[in-house]
């Protein structure tokens, strides 16, 4: 006697889209749960069921999908996979080939020391052109002051000694406030983001860690679809690339150029 639960595996190298709906509704989970818990964007997973390849990512970002939808719902992974790939449009096949044919290149390797460049702060150099310019101020005063005292009364002296410091006071706030000036157009300068998306077919180890430090993803990671944002360029470790997909600004990152026996580790930047 066959239960539903092998005649809906028999039927998976057919219509994988109804297999899966039907496994879905035999096992009472709505999209939006499923959705959640495989966190694949609910279109997705509505493409999947309705074999509407055109609302679908990439190819390899398609079939994990697909995949990780039929691990999640006790189907047999392989047998989808299978179908899913015998159901594929030729055409956009052709299309996901051109795109892996241009992959991102890597801005070199974990290894490059970066710590030792040497960097000029605008700031810094503005406050130093106007020390200069003070220090030159405060020279020409004195010395005016030495001239005027042998020709002038002490009071004269004085009279102008205040109105050169006057003067002096404006020349340091202009000064000021081009330090001002330019601090403010150096906080303008606002460091870009870019985001990562991360899709695992099975289990791997994923370290992923952007150009400030912070720690994107780290450790053992379980199948799934992860969305990842920070400052490039991004420092990236993977153990197994045959369980890992990955795109830098909705671009596919091709990580066989950069793995040797599976690993890779790179830097990547847009």
């Amino acid at each position: 006697m066959i239960t539903p639960s092998s005649n809906t595996q028999s039927n998976a190298q057919g219509s994988f889209g109804a297999v899966l709906q039907q496994a879905r509704k035999n096992k009472q989970v709505t999209l939006e749960a499923a959705a959640a818990e495989l966190f694949i964007l609910k279109r997705h997973l509505e493409a999947l069921e309705s074999e509407n390849f055109a609302e679908l990512p990439q190819a390899a970002f398609a079939r994990g999908f697909a995949i990780n939808y039929a691990k999640y719902l006790g189907l047999d992974s392989a047998k989808i996979a299978s179908s899913f790939d015998a159901a594929y449009p030729n055409e956009l096949k052709a299309k996901s080939a051109s795109n892996i044919d241009t992959p991102l290149r890597p801005m070199g390797t974990l290894q490059r020391d970066t710590h030792n460049r040497i960097r000029f702060n605008p700031l810094l150099i503005i406050g130093v052109i106007g020390l200069i310019i003070l220090a030159v101020f405060l020279f020409r005063m004195v010395s005016n002051a030495s001239k005027e005292n042998t020709q002038e009364p002490v009071s004269a002296v004085e009279d102008m000694s205040a109105i050169e410091q006057a003067q002096g006071a404006a020349i340091n706030s202009d000064a000021s406030g081009v330090g001002a000036s330019g601090s403010a157009l150096n906080l303008g300068d606002a460091a870009t983001t870019a985001t990562l998306n991360l899709v695992l077919t099975s289990d791997a180890v994923v370290s992923i860690t952007d150009a400030s430090g912070n720690s994107l993803i780290n450790g053992s990671q379980s199948a799934g679809n992860y969305d990842l944002s920070g400052m490039p360029p991004f420092n990236v470790q993977i153990d197994n690339i045959d369980n890992v997909s990955l795109m830098l600004d909705q671009q596919p990152v091709a990580l066989e150029t950069y793995a040797t026996d599976k690993q890779a580790t790179f830097e990547l930047a847009p």
